[in-house]
């Protein structure tokens, strides 16, 4: 097991705790009420200052077989990075630095623990712009690595692997190594980075990242598109697309999901008509562009059954908009035990959410739902009572084959963590699976890092 003194001589003692209050705030992440898990009893945590000592960390590790445990922000909702066993949670927060803005490469240089406000800070001070939004802004980079993060602007921006060019990693067995750099092109090897990428903290440490820029862009804009039929929405989706507008983020929200939200966040939501609504955040290259493809955006939907559309163009109506979006989790947050991420090929959702609704009135209870339309995202809420009438896990797995049968997978941009473990067979064929323990094997020979998260 782990030796504390042998710890406090890597990172120094007062970057060690040992009581069990002190720690309290890393033995818990965002995990749902119905899925949290007890951490172990038996727990240290340290906070190195640098890649050295990390690798110290992980050396000594094997030496004395103990599992480590890295932590970024704690903003994940899988128990990804709760620890199960007992063992050493190494926090990232000490590799707080941007190393370098280069407006030259369209690049910056950011240690592991620096968090994505003070990224998007130091980005924007140049002028520059880092176009992904992957939630929460107190996520720390190398947990947006690990896990890939995803977020609204998927549609047009991608998800953080799409800009990812460089890493720094400590391996399991304590060596360090660099994966590209200030590259846009590198054909050569094996591309071990983008294994590390969405690895979920199994394959290593992440210590340094180097992600591209762009230059600003103009707008945004928000549309707010009312419907009285969910597929008449959903259809709209694709044509959007297909007309050449690629909008920063399409959220589909059911409006009585959105009021309740807003009443519990003390406001109003500004739209009354329909009973559904696709929210459509739009970019471009100027103002000029940006109202011409909120124009076509609305000719689309009106055209497809629109009844209504709301244009937002000041930063206070949009961010109160967006606001109530970002929030909707929140309102029934008490009563939750889990929020589903399944995804499914865009043209597919409205089929999708059309079974979730049959299960909800198969088992006789509530399953709000939100969705990222554009890139066929979506979250099903399963409230605590069916986990109260032992029958969520029932729901989930059906709505799980559901979303298989249609093409899909049970995790779009949450990650498996602990939480999915149980039905990532159900997606994941024998043989890869077989393929993807044999890498967990070779890059970690004695599993210290990360175990019982990301496979099986």
């Amino acid at each position: 097991m782990f030796d504390v003194d042998k710890l406090k001589a890597i990172v120094g003692a007062d970057w060690v705790v040992v009581d069990r209050n002190q720690m309290a705030s890393y033995l818990v992440d965002e995990t749902y009420t119905g899925l949290i898990m007890k951490p172990a009893d038996n727990v240290v945590v340290v906070k190195p200052a640098n890649t050295g000592e990390i690798a110290r960390i992980l050396k000594l590790a094997n030496e004395l077989n103990f599992p480590v445990y890295p932590r970024g922000g704690g903003t994940g909702v899988c128990a990804g990075s709760i620890p199960t066993r007992d063992g050493v949670i190494v926090s990232l927060e000490r590799l707080d630095k941007v190393v370098e803005v280069d407006r030259e490469n369209l690049m910056v240089v950011a240690e592991a623990g620096v968090t994505l406000a003070q990224l998007l800070e130091a980005v924007e001070a140049e002028d520059l712009n880092f176009p992904p939004h992957p939630g929460d802004e107190g996520a720390q980079l190398g947990g947006l690595v690990a896990c890939n993060a995803g977020g609204t602007r998927a549609v047009k921006y991608g998800v953080v692997r799409n800009y990812v060019k460089g890493l720094e990693v400590v391996l399991p067995t304590g060596e360090t190594v660099q994966m590209g750099g200030k590259l846009l092109k590198n054909n050569t090897g094996l591309d071990l980075m983008h294994l590390l990428i969405d690895s979920e903290g199994i394959l290593g440490i992440i210590t340094r990242v180097t992600l591209r820029l762009y230059p600003k862009f103009a707008g945004p804009a928000t549309l707010v598109v009312s419907f009285d039929n969910r597929h008449s929405a959903i259809r709209c989706v694709p044509k959007i697309l297909q007309a050449g507008v690629i909008p920063m983020a399409i959220e589909y929200v059911d409006r009585d999901l959105m009021e309740d939200t807003a009443r519990y966040l003390g406001t109003s939501w500004p739209v009354t008509k329909g009973t559904c609504h696709l929210i459509i955040i739009v970019t471009g290259t100027n103002e000029d562009d940006v109202y011409e493809q909120c124009q076509k955006a609305s000719e689309i939907c009106e055209a497809n059954g629109a009844v209504d559309s709301l244009m937002a163009e000041s930063r206070e109506e949009q961010a109160h908009i967006l606001r109530i979006r970002s929030e909707e989790s929140m309102t029934y947050k008490a009563q939750l035990a889990e929020i589903l991420d399944v995804t499914v090929p865009p043209a597919a959702v409205g089929d999708m959410m059309d079974e979730v609704d049959r299960l909800a009135a198969e088992y006789k209870t509530k399953i709000p739902m939100v969705a990222h339309a554009g890139d066929g995202n979506f979250h099903p809420h399963l409230m605590l009572e069916l986990k109260e009438r032992g029958l969520s896990t029932e729901v989930k797995r059906k709505i799980y084959s559901r979303a298989v049968a249609l093409g899909g997978v049970i995790s779009g941009e949450h990650g498996i963590g602990k939480t999915r473990l149980g039905e990532l067979e159900m997606c994941i064929d024998p043989k890869s699976l077989e393929l993807m323990r044999g890498l967990k094997r070779l890059f970690d020979p004695n599993g210290i890092l990360s175990p019982d998260s990301a496979i099986k």
